[in-house]
């Protein structure tokens, strides 16, 4: 299955200044976000820390959808995914 991954501006220049990219998982088991980043992630080293912690959590200050839910909403890392809907990394943007 192939999902579409979505990336926010400020994340492009680590994925090879792509807007979206395209990762493959496995058909037939039940994908999820936490193997979605881990592919992501080999596909685009840049992108390995500004998306998740040390401990492998997305970062407090990025959002993951899954088409309009928030992974939070969804079950974290383990929300599952499919090719029906794209997936889109979004930082927190704030300021004054």
């Amino acid at each position: 299955m192939i999902v579409e991954v979505r990336l926010a501006g400020p994340l492009r220049p680590y994925a090879d200044g792509q807007a979206a990219t395209r990762i493959e998982l496995p058909d037939g088991a039940a994908a999820t976000v936490r193997e979605l980043l881990d592919r992501l992630e080999r596909a685009h080293p840049g992108l390995l820390g500004r998306v998740r912690d040390e401990r492998g959590a997305i970062r407090r200050h990025v959002n993951v959808f899954v088409g309009p839910e928030h992974v939070r909403e969804l079950g974290g890392l383990d929300a599952p995914v499919s090719g029906a809907e794209a997936v889109s990394i979004l930082p927190a943007v704030s300021g004054g």
